[in-house]
């Protein structure tokens, strides 16, 4: 069982081969490849694939030095653009950096344990890739240790100024289970879909202020 201080807790393998560029597949139709690849249940991981653990919390204060910490900007454009849906196809440019991500809960209602598959791509992949949604989200990521833990601080920009989320990552259930949260959180909110990426992705921060304010969260 997850320990929490007392009183108010502070804060399958891609179909090969899919090309690109001239006489490629156009992006709406890789996109519809990508959702189509994998189930919505990843019980049984194929090759390629990896498990993921890991625990979100908002922010109460931002962790002390934080600006010291090693950083990156994120740009993260999710698929499909239909605002309806929860995306789980995610393009990324971390800095020089580009990939295509499928990422899914391996259990219905359960957001601590997702599978995923990620490849590389091209500048000029993720450029044309990206063309065919306008869900993105903005931040910068910051890596470091918060009472222990390895942890990830993404503080968003843009329109999703003054929200700032707290990731904790695991190698295990049984490591997931055994966290004690650190006084800098404010909630857990992993198993809140209003924070998923692919939620936030094209929304502003005044239209998710109101489910943020019923946990008590100022922006920072």
């Amino acid at each position: 069982m997850r320990r929490d201080p007392p009183g108010p807790v502070p804060f399958a393998g891609l179909p090969a081969p899919l090309r690109f560029g001239k006489g490629a597949c156009r992006p709406v139709h890789f996109a519809k490849a990508m959702m189509s690849m994998v189930g919505d249940d990843h019980r049984n991981l194929s090759a390629g694939e990896s498990v993921e653990f890991e625990l979100t919390f908002l922010a109460r204060v931002l962790p002390p030095g934080l600006a010291s910490w090693p950083s990156v900007g994120l740009i993260d454009v999710y698929i499909p653009s239909d605002r309806s849906v929860h995306p789980r196809v995610r393009l990324r440019q971390k800095g020089d950096y580009f990939e295509l991500t499928k990422k899914v809960p391996l259990a219905a209602r359960d957001a601590s344990a997702h599978s995923e598959i990620t490849i590389p791509l091209s500048r000029e992949e993720y450029i044309e890739l990206s063309g065919s949604s306008g869900r993105r989200v903005e931040k910068i990521r910051y890596a470091g240790s918060i009472d222990g833990y390895p942890a990830e601080v993404d503080v968003f920009v843009g329109a999703l100024k003054g929200l700032v989320l707290i990731d904790f990552e695991f190698g295990s259930r049984e490591e997931l289970d055994q966290f004690v949260v650190p006084s800098l959180c404010l909630a857990d909110v992993t198993q809140e879909d209003f924070v998923a990426g692919g939620l936030l992705a094209g929304r502003s921060f005044s239209e998710v202020s109101n489910k943020l304010q019923k946990f008590g969260y100022v922006p920072l």
